[in-house]
């Protein structure tokens, strides 16, 4: 019997079956609807479209970084289940579907349902994944990174569950050393989460809503520190070195050598003194830059020296110049809200 568009279309929107094992099914069944329902119910496939509204918000991250560190790809993909996520099968699917992401040098989930793997459309591909593993997956993001003549590199935690790409700009500096050194700086990313390279890519009214919320939150603890003794924190005026102006750190400075003279200090020793205390300043006025962006973060590996400090001192030590252009930071569930179930009540549910 023939097997035509309409009835594998028919049998698809039925039994949520991948499109070639609809096809596949009918044939089987030559051409008997009932019959090709049966054959995709005996191999597992007609339940992955149920599966498919299931929440996925557990899984992998996984990071590719070719050969010569100019290219990079990173992906989050979900299970439901922790479990599942520690599944050879499950860790293969992910491995692949990165792989196929970069090697087609796709760039949204629209293209990757549409492209084509080992000669079929991973919309289908998925799907008999989903069969097979007994979950729902799902490809949550990914996103791929060029060079464009510098150097990157990624880091994936031993748990899978957290990865980092970063890439620079690196001028007369050798590519193995400036990619051995962004590699340290992506496990930073991965343990200190900085949200962006830079406090330029601040929004003026976040910091403004950002800085109210610090004061309070200081202010907070300085009521438990004043009960225990301790030293107070300092309240800022400022959370961001993008609120500090050319014109706020010279009235600083002149503020110090105001204190200075009072104090009595020989003016001949200032210039040694005041860089000191305007680097405090900056210090207590750029708390949001140290929490949440990468070069405003002080290194994991010396915690006396932002990651700023760390790259200006590598670039003289390499000769150069290493500028950051780029920083990926995906974590597993971030965002999504996941459901909390009683385990004997779902199974008591089933059983019921």
């Amino acid at each position: 019997m023939q097997i035509t568009a309409k009835m594998v279309k028919d049998l698809r929107e039925s039994t949520g079956a991948g499109m070639m094992d609809c096809k596949k099914a009918l044939v089987e069944a030559n051409g008997d609807m009932e019959q090709a329902i049966k054959v995709l119910h005996e191999k597992g496939l007609g339940k992955a479209a149920k599966k498919a509204d299931r929440l996925a918000s557990e899984g992998l991250v996984c990071v590719l970084v070719n050969s010569d560190f100019s290219k990079a790809t990173i992906s989050e993909i979900n299970s439901e289940t922790d479990f599942v996520a520690k599944n050879d099968k499950f860790i293969n699917f992910v491995n692949n579907t990165t792989k196929h992401i970069q090697d087609s040098n796709i760039t949204n989930v629209e293209a990757l349902n549409d492209s084509l793997i080992n000669g079929e459309k991973f919309s289908d591909f998925i799907t008999n994944q989903i069969a097979t593993i007994g979950e729902n997956l799902v490809v949550r993001r990914f996103n791929t990174i060029n060079a464009n003549g510098g150097v990157l590199n990624g880091y994936l935690h031993s748990n899978s569950r957290v990865g980092v790409i970063i890439s620079a700009t690196c001028e007369n500096v050798d590519r193995k050393k400036a990619a051995d050194f962004i590699y340290q700086l992506c496990m930073h990313a991965a343990a200190m989460k900085p949200s962006v390279i830079s406090y330029k890519e601040f929004n003026p009214d976040f910091l403004k809503s950002e800085l109210t919320a610090l004061k309070a939150e200081l202010e907070k603890e300085n009521e438990e520190l004043k009960r225990l003794g301790k030293p107070l924190n300092h309240i800022p005026e400022f959370a961001s070195r993008a609120q500090i102006s050319d014109e706020i750190i010279e009235k600083e400075k002149e503020k110090i050598r105001a204190e200075l003279k009072k104090e009595g200090k020989p003016e001949k020793i200032w210039d040694k003194i005041i860089p000191g205390k305007l680097e405090r300043f900056l210090a207590d006025n750029t708390l949001l830059d140290q929490r949440l962006t990468l070069l405003g973060q002080f290194f994991v590996m010396d915690d006396k020296k932002t990651i700023e400090q760390v790259i200006d001192e590598k670039s003289k030590e390499f000769g150069g110049k290493i500028t950051i252009t780029n920083y990926i930071r995906y974590e597993v569930g971030e965002g999504l809200e996941k459901k909390s179930e009683d385990f004997a009540a779902e199974v008591a549910a089933q059983i019921g």
